[in-house]
């Protein structure tokens, strides 16, 4: 795991594009052409925010690891306080690359960098289609705490959940 690279926002657009192609043949349409952008991704480089999963020199999967709180989660009650603590964004592996663990130890590291960090908490919202990912975070011990809306992606629910440290 490191940050990544301005340089590598192509490659980074190719992993995103191939998950939102493998989700929509599977019936989940969670990502799509406004969502991720490149402007996201290089404010998240600008941040010091996006990290990558390298296997032999090649890019396998992304993560963001943020401070920053988007104004959609105010709504929700969440565990801890609004004080110290860390939102997760934007995981993705390579549809070619998945079932191998990669996104058990991109949640490992993130989950040991807030640790060390001492933040409080870990939060994080996941589509509420992808039954998927929510059995992932759940058996990682997240607890569902309420829904927000993202209008541009979709119009089904994304579930907020909080792992608190």
């Amino acid at each position: 795991m490191r940050l990544a690279k301005i340089l590598e926002i192509p490659d980074i657009l190719k992993i995103t594009k191939a998950c939102a192609l493998k989700m929509s043949e599977n019936g989940i349409h969670q990502w799509n052409e406004h969502y991720p952008s490149k402007d996201a991704f290089e404010n998240d480089i600008k941040r010091n925010e996006l990290y990558v999963l390298e296997e032999n020199f090649k890019i396998v999967g992304t993560i963001v690891i943020s401070t920053l709180m988007d104004q959609e989660y105010q709504p929700i009650k969440w565990l801890t306080e609004n004080k110290k603590n860390i939102y997760i964004h934007r995981l993705s592996v390579h549809p070619e690359h998945q079932g191998k663990g990669y996104a058990q130890r991109m949640m490992n590291f993130a989950e040991n960098y807030a640790k060390q960090k001492k933040y409080s908490s870990v939060r994080l919202d996941t589509f509420g289609q992808n039954k998927r990912n929510q059995k992932f975070y759940e058996a990682r011990g997240y607890e569902k705490l309420g829904d927000i809306y993202f209008p541009k992606q979709s119009i089904h629910p994304f579930h907020c959940y909080e792992l608190v440290l």
